[in-house]
């Protein structure tokens, strides 16, 4: 099934160049009807693929307060002051993702800067120290998590790292540059064609299929079942 049209691009493109209230409400049916709505269409339809990889994330196609990132900014604390964002973004959270750092999914469209990604972005201390201690009493496991041919060939590990080891692991710790990171997360990248395509939602699901060792690994190191 083909969700997403080239007119959502565009619109993402327009509102770039036009990122003022008087211009989006004149447009907001565009939005809906390019924007909005075939994402929620994606979001009901990826919960049957996504609850056979796992049962424990939650895709919710209600339109205020579900996976569907909204479009307005929040400009009370950044120095950005324009009202919209110029992407759309979708979250798979952990059921447990209310009470507990726990990880997810995402799919971010943007005109040149398309991806989905999986994991944990910037955990609590005790959280990551929670990760990093798995890692090391669970190293085998991590490596056939993190560093197999088949989650690299698709995953690019991003994030912040420490500059320094975290305490308690030595400098010459085999897997000192993953025990180092603040964010435990892997993106992969996508194509404006993909997100227009009939193959989307199949190579989404699969991507989130090829992560499932890596994703599993993360949800028991934070106690979170899988």
């Amino acid at each position: 099934m083909r969700y997403f049209t080239p007119r959502l691009f565009k619109f993402l493109s327009d509102l770039e160049v036009n990122n003022e209230r008087e211009w989006f409400k004149a447009n907001q049916a565009v939005y809906e009807a390019h924007v909005r709505e075939p994402a929620l269409r994606f979001i009901a339809d990826v919960a049957k693929p996504l609850g056979r990889i796992s049962p424990h994330f939650v895709a919710d196609p209600s339109k205020v307060g579900g996976s569907l990132f909204r479009i307005q900014r929040d400009t009370r604390f950044g120095e950005d002051k324009t009202p919209y964002k110029t992407n759309t973004g979708m979250h798979f959270r952990h059921e447990a993702a209310k009470d507990v750092h726990a990880p997810g999914f995402y799919l971010h469209i943007e005109p040149g800067g398309c991806f989905m990604g999986v994991g944990l972005w910037r955990p609590h201390t005790p959280v990551a120290y929670a990760i990093r201690g798995h890692i090391d009493e669970n190293r085998a496991a991590w490596k056939r998590a993190a560093h197999s041919a088949r989650f690299k060939d698709v995953f690019d590990v991003e994030g912040e790292s420490l500059v320094r080891p975290p305490k308690g692991f030595p400098e010459d710790h085999p897997l000192i540059e993953d025990l180092k990171r603040k964010d435990f997360i892997a993106t992969a990248r996508l194509t404006q064609k993909t997100i227009t395509s009939d193959t989307l939602m199949d190579e989404f699901a699969g991507n989130c299929k090829r992560a499932s060792a890596y994703m599993k690994f993360l949800c028991d190191a934070v106690g979170v079942p899988f």
